[in-house]
């Protein structure tokens, strides 16, 4: 009996260790929890791509990845209709004892069973000091025809700091 009840006690500390944390995401419409606000935009070159990633939802973890990931937080998402591009604002916060250059991939994407076709954009050596944010603006040209309303919401689908 006393074997069973260490075992337990084992699981419920693994399962109390490793449990899940949450993505970050955003919705299109700037109303999510993340909120809609304007962010200065630092660095506006971009290299994007259009087309699927997998990604979304990222368990904990210790990897450098998951810790970038958590270093990003969405101000904005939304279709520019005067550029005809999807545009994500973000800011990446650095509060580890080291300079780091992040490199992020968004996923713009609709509604469950809606027309939109998912798309990406990436921001490559978004470089920021120890302690310090930076805000930088991801951008993908629009794939559809309309009027962007059928992305309703972004997400970090990959997020690296080196």
């Amino acid at each position: 009996m006393r074997h069973v009840r260490a075992i337990a006690v084992f699981g419920i500390a693994v399962v109390a260790l490793t449990g899940a944390r949450g993505s970050h995401g955003g919705s299109c419409g700037g109303s999510s929890g993340s909120g809609s606000s304007s962010s200065s935009n630092h660095n506006s070159d971009n290299d994007s791509t259009s087309g699927g990633t997998s990604g979304g939802s990222l368990p904990g973890g210790s990897s450098s990845a998951d810790k970038a990931v958590r270093d990003v937080t969405i101000n904005e998402c939304k279709f520019d209709p005067a550029t005809k591009n999807l545009v994500a604002r973000i800011t990446v916060k650095n509060d580890g004892a080291l300079d780091y250059d992040y490199s992020v991939t968004m996923k713009f994407k609709g509604d469950a069973g809606g027309t939109a076709i998912p798309a990406t954009a990436t921001k490559t050596a978004v470089a920021v000091a120890s302690g310090a944010s930076q805000s930088v603006e991801l951008s993908t040209a629009y794939p559809g025809s309309g009027d962007g309303s059928e992305y309703t919401k972004c997400e970090v689908s990959r997020a690296s700091r080196s």
